[in-house]
């Protein structure tokens, strides 16, 4: 009987330690305030079923009451710069954020890499589930340590490494029209 219960325990113990991540999540007493940079992203998409941000822009993160935060963000659509504030509900799990009335899960990861993380989202669209990583740094330069780190991630989560986007990174966003009507500006 103490055999089978002691096999019994260490398929449970196995199983928990597999379906673990390897990186850990973001921690309690980490200031995580400050501005950040996409550096690459990846989808379960196919790329073509999907626009590829080709440039992004960086965005701010502050820190809120109750482990919660609010990311300001500006992204181009359609020509025009929109600005997007997201506020990230810190939920009961450790390192696991909501969004958009729970539509999206999002777990922060902390790289070996200093000020590098990964943000895993799990998206609810239309009753299907879209899964997404994003590799963050506090530096907009590319850290190719880093960016095997996320590679590693993108194997081990089951993205196809084909999806992988990195984006080249703009300082300010100006709409498509700005630079005509800089033309017309012209004595």
């Amino acid at each position: 009987m103490q055999s089978l219960l002691l096999t019994v325990t260490l398929f449970v113990l196995v199983a928990v330690l597999q379906a673990q991540d390897d990186l850990p999540f973001l921690s309690e007493d980490k200031n995580f305030s400050g501005t950040w940079y996409l550096k690459a992203t990846v989808k379960d998409l196919n790329s073509t079923e999907w626009k590829n941000p080709k440039e992004e822009f960086p965005f701010v993160v502050r820190a809120l009451e109750n482990g919660n935060m609010e990311v300001m963000a500006v992204s181009m659509y359609n020509g025009e710069c929109l600005q997007i504030d997201i506020l990230l509900e810190k939920t009961e799990k450790p390192g696991q954020y909501s969004a958009f009335w729970d539509t999206n899960l999002m777990y922060i990861y902390e790289l070996p890499v200093m000020d590098h993380y990964i943000f895993y989202s799990e998206c609810q669209i239309f009753e299907q589930k879209v899964y997404a990583g994003e590799l963050i740094g506090k530096d907009p330069t590319e850290n190719h340590e880093a960016l095997e780190e996320f590679k590693k991630f993108v194997q081990q989560k089951g993205f196809p490494p084909e999806n992988i986007i990195v984006p080249e990174q703009r300082d300010t966003c100006f709409p498509k029209d700005h630079f005509a009507a800089l033309q017309k500006c012209k004595p």
